[in-house]
């Protein structure tokens, strides 16, 4: 196991397409520059023991230092003791809609975007529970099995995207069977689901897999997320609005938040419905009731003790700037003498 240990001086490799292209640029004015002299062999013979493939070679030279120096500043650092460590907790999946109509702007900037921000600051606020996220629009898919790694989830968090589930629609049942079937098969009452969602279902199989869930346990909390008048779906483009979804009659679709379905859902599976707002999205009182729930004591194996292991880049960077430094642009000696001999037998 390894990390780093100061991943903002990652932002320094945005400098290397930076000296590259100023690279360039030197060659490019220097070639300008000699053009001018006079011809091309005419130069050659006024500087012949001037060489290309040694500037290149000190130009890598100098990127590789760069780099190794950067991954010392970060300090990598591995993971020396591996201990078994115990936690009070509950179990929670989010279960989040990336249908296209959570793209919809009633919430700012839209519905999605609005509940991911939510999420990531409830994720901050964890501890001691354990988090999975399942995906659903048409279908549903187990985005990230349950874990305490909370950097893993916020990564993934912020990877969600209405393109990422191929068939549309909203199908909170499977989403709910899915986020089930990722619990461990033991009877602890410290499992609870928490469905984010606009709601467009109409159909019952929801309400089963809500009261199936409640049989093992499980409890469901539900966010509606939108408004019960309605707006319409933007139909955005490589990041750019083109206007709003129409359906087949050419009519512009509206979305709705079905509160109904939610609060039924909740009530079947002993939770609470809450409806999100521009200030609020609800994770606060959903957690408040998750709190109620019996916790469990959690069993983890992770890393406590990290050895440092930037000396080795640090090391690596000074032996390569020190043979960036030594080399020289000028062609070797040995080389000179080749040239010579050669001169000589023509």
């Amino acid at each position: 196991m390894f990390k780093f240990e100061h991943t903002i001086y990652f932002y320094a490799f945005a400098a290397l397409p930076v000296m590259l292209v100023l690279v360039i640029l030197y060659f490019i004015s220097r070639r300008k520059k000699l053009k001018r002299l006079g011809e091309a062999n005419l130069i050659s013979e006024l500087i012949p023991y001037s060489s290309k493939r040694k500037r290149v070679i000190k130009i890598i030279l100098f990127m590789l230092g760069f780099s190794s120096l950067v991954i010392a500043l970060c300090n990598l650092q591995t993971g020396s003791k591996l201990t078994e460590v115990k936690r009070e907790g509950a179990d929670i999946i989010v279960c989040i809609d990336v249908s296209n109509s959570m793209l919809a702007q009633d919430l700012s900037p839209d519905r999605l975007t609005r509940a991911k921000y939510a999420l990531e600051k409830m994720i901050d606020g964890l501890e001691g529970d354990r988090l999975g996220l399942v995906i659903f629009a048409g279908e549903a898919y187990v985005q990230l099995p349950i874990t305490t790694d909370y950097s893993a989830a916020k990564l993934f968090l912020e990877s969600i995207s209405p393109g990422m589930v191929p068939v549309q629609g909203t199908n909170i049942s499977d989403a709910i069977i899915k986020a089930s079937e990722s619990f461990s098969n033991d009877e602890g009452k410290n499992r609870a689901i928490i469905l984010i969602t606009d709601g467009e279902n109409h159909d019952s199989e929801a309400i089963k897999a809500a009261e199936d869930a409640n049989k093992k346990g499980i409890m469901i909390s539900t966010i509606g997320i939108g408004s019960e008048k309605g707006v319409p779906i933007p139909l955005i483009e490589n990041g750019v609005m083109k206007g709003y979804r129409k359906d087949k009659d050419g009519q512009t679709v509206i979305t709705k938040l079905n509160s109904n379905l939610l609060k039924t859902i909740a009530s079947k599976a002993n939770g609470v419905f809450v409806q999100a707002s521009q200030a609020d999205v609800g994770l606060g009182a959903v957690l408040d009731k998750i709190g109620e729930l019996d916790k469990a004591q959690i069993e983890n194996k992770m890393y406590t003790d990290y050895e440092d292991q930037f000396q080795w880049f640090l090391g690596l960077a000074l032996i390569l700037f020190f043979i960036e430094f030594l080399i020289s642009e000028r062609v070797s000696e040995w080389f000179k003498k080749i040239n010579l001999f050669e001169n000589a037998v023509k």
